[in-house]
């Protein structure tokens, strides 16, 4: 049976091939529209040009910064307009928007948000680590638990350098919910391998419940170990104290 018209695949033009090999998509798709407008409206040649250069630039970044969301693997999407700052009982908003111009991450220091359950640590962390994103930052988001378990399982086959990689890589590193749960000791020596590594080479940003004095619980009550990782976290570091009663028990407190 032959191909209907509409069905048949008519051969590119030279121009729009020598586009797809330059993998100029935007262009590809615009530049006839953007020639109709130029031509109406009288554009100069170097208009012309630029328009189209511009679009292609955008767009590319448009789809670096989606890519870059995608692998951060955030679980919410979170930003700082959606903070509710008249909730907590003390925090430095001044401090916390100031971290929001990412200096910390040029420096290659870290940021430790300190507080009890529900007053908002993970939307903070989360909403810088988006905001990173979106200024050209490579981040990953994971939990404090999830990486020692990535690692222990990884290290069962051997593949441990090949996981460790994973949260090396990006120049931004969320540890979320560290304190949460009790670590023993091979997850604690797990974890320290990853902040040691990225020590002065790349930030991280945690949440936690637990101020530092109480860190030796986290680990199991190894002192020599959590001095080793405090010494590393807090040598270039700043911290975020956050005071007042969970907002998920907001309802409860209020009744």
């Amino acid at each position: 049976m032959k191909k209907s018209p509409t069905q048949m695949k008519l051969p590119l033009d030279p121009f729009e091939q020598h586009l797809k090999y330059l993998k100029l998509p935007f262009i590809t798709e615009h530049y006839a529209e953007v020639a109709g407008s130029a031509a109406k409206e009288e554009w100069s040649h170097l208009k012309l040009l630029r328009t189209l250069i511009e679009g292609e630039s955008e767009f590319r970044r448009d789809k670096a910064t989606q890519r870059r969301i995608r692998q951060a693997r955030f679980p919410v999407i979170k930003t700082l307009d959606g903070f509710l700052w008249s909730w907590p009982k003390k925090i430095n908003k001044m401090q916390v928007q100031n971290l929001f111009k990412l200096n910390f991450v040029k420096s290659r220091s870290n940021v430790i948000f300190l507080g009890g359950v529900g007053l908002g640590k993970t939307h903070l962390a989360t909403a810088l680590a988006y905001t990173a994103c979106l200024n050209g930052v490579t981040v990953l988001f994971t939990t404090a638990i999830d990486v020692i378990n990535n690692l222990s399982a990884a290290q069962e086959v051997g593949r441990f350098q090949q996981e460790l990689k994973k949260y090396l890589k990006p120049s931004l590193l969320v540890l979320d919910e560290l304190g949460y749960l009790p670590i023993d000791k091979r997850g604690a020596d797990l974890l320290f391998q990853v902040i040691s590594h990225r020590y002065e080479q790349g930030s991280i940003v945690i949440s936690t419940n637990r101020a530092f004095k109480n860190w030796p619980e986290i680990f199991n009550n190894d002192a020599t170990l959590t001095s080793a990782i405090l010494d590393r976290i807090l040598h270039h570091a700043e911290t975020v104290v956050i005071e007042g009663k969970s907002f998920r028990m907001k309802d409860v407190i209020e009744s």
